[in-house]
């Protein structure tokens, strides 16, 4: 059970995130996840970040790639697309995030794919709607987040910057995962498969669905710092300059407890701050009070005390200290993997235990085309065509 898509074949024409992130999802539940790329280059990631020491193998790429099979195919081939669409006749999955119209061109559509294999499930991934208003448009994370609404709750207005991770390709990857799996097991009732179509605009939409609910329902638009302020969530310098977070949330045993914690029973005595509302309307000047506090003590000291009242809080650890926290090593998130041509790597385990188990037999991402050959004798190419197809550069 800790490999439940073991048996499912999914064809990945997947490039940057959205697309090889749902690749990936799949590919850490079970799912054998060819991913399919050009023969010179392929993946534009695998060249994307700080990795100068390995071409090809950028750590962008591998932490989106891993546990998958990678083949070389050259696409606009006529010898490259006969493959591939006779790998599509027995695959389970075919998963590409490609700008709208690409897929038609090479004569990948869905339409075309499956009346060869009825039992497909065809899943696409775009910024926008093929026969949208801005179909033809391109899209990356930042223009997921922006169309969305969802990088209004993050910018400062009076100092606008992107910031933080990518979100819109990550929610785009994840809703796509899930309609598939939905679908394949649709498919085990009926027999037939299913087209799966998310952009990036609703993917990201889906992720705030409380923003649009406290426009339509209370009239209220949100702003970056709305949230905190509803749920009273607070991240705060202390004396040694690290930084701790706060969740104090509705529950006014929390709010009593902060207080106890930091020894000062009198901010709940200010009128502005005696009820959860008069706390949320009053939330700026709320933080400007806290502040000092916790800024006359190390963060160590604040953490013990606050752990001690039972707050709900946490210190704000950086990326090195999050993979030290004992919290972390206890779950086991990290192990090590080998890649015969790159070396040890550290990857992450899928989040989910199935059975108490991650997945089973983890493969480190793949070198370029490292399994053209193996995948192609798979799904019945004879040896011989595999060298016709690599003496026309096809592969």
């Amino acid at each position: 059970m800790s490999s439940p898509l073991k048996g499912v074949r999914v064809l990945e024409l997947g490039q940057f995130i959205a697309g090889p992130y749902a690749g990936l999802q799949l590919a850490d539940l079970g799912a054998r996840v060819i991913k399919v790329e050009r023969p010179r280059g392929g993946d534009a990631f695998r060249e994307f970040g700080f990795n100068t020491n390995a071409p090809g193998y950028s750590h962008n790429f591998c932490a989106f790639n891993r546990n998958k099979l990678s083949i070389t195919l050259d696409l606009n081939s006529p010898r490259g697309q006969e493959a591939f669409r006779r790998m599509a006749r027995e695959a389970d999955v075919v998963l590409e995030n490609f700008r709208p119209g690409v897929m038609k061109r090479l004569g990948f559509d869905h339409e075309t794919l499956r009346a060869d294999n009825p039992r497909l499930v065809y899943c696409s991934i775009a910024g926008f709607a093929e026969d949208g208003p801005y179909g033809e448009r391109p899209a990356y994370d930042a223009v997921g987040q922006a169309l969305s609404g969802l990088m209004s709750l993050f910018v400062d207005p009076k100092d606008p910057r992107t910031l933080g991770p990518t979100l819109s390709d990550q929610v785009s990857g994840m809703q796509a995962c899930m309609a598939v799996l939905a679908a394949l097991y649709e498919r085990e009732r009926t027999g037939r498969g299913a087209r799966v179509e998310v952009t990036m605009v609703e993917a990201s939409m889906a992720l705030i669905p409380d923003a649009f609910t406290a426009y339509t329902h209370a009239g209220q638009v949100m702003q970056p710092e709305s949230r905190a302020a509803v749920s009273l969530s607070f991240a705060f310098a202390c004396a040694d300059g690290r930084i701790l977070a706060i969740h104090v949330s509705s529950m006014e045993k929390f709010w009593r407890a902060l207080l106890q914690a930091i020894g000062r029973p009198d901010i709940g005595e200010d009128p502005r701050f005696r009820d959860r509302m008069g706390r949320i309307e009053n939330y700026e000047a709320l933080v400007q009070v806290l502040r000092p506090v916790f800024g006359a003590k190390p963060r160590e000291v604040w953490a013990e005390r606050l752990a001690a009242h039972d707050v709900p809080a946490a210190v704000v650890h950086s990326i090195p200290e999050a993979m030290e926290d004992p919290e972390v090593k206890h779950l086991g998130v990290f192990h090590e993997l080998s890649h015969p041509s790159y070396g040890k790597l550290t990857a992450m385990h899928r989040a989910a235990r199935i059975g108490g188990k991650r997945e089973s037999e983890p493969l480190p991402p793949p070198a370029l085309g490292e399994h053209t050959e193996q995948v192609l004798l798979e799904f019945g190419f004879a040896a011989s065509e595999i060298s016709g197809l690599r003496a026309a550069g096809a592969i």
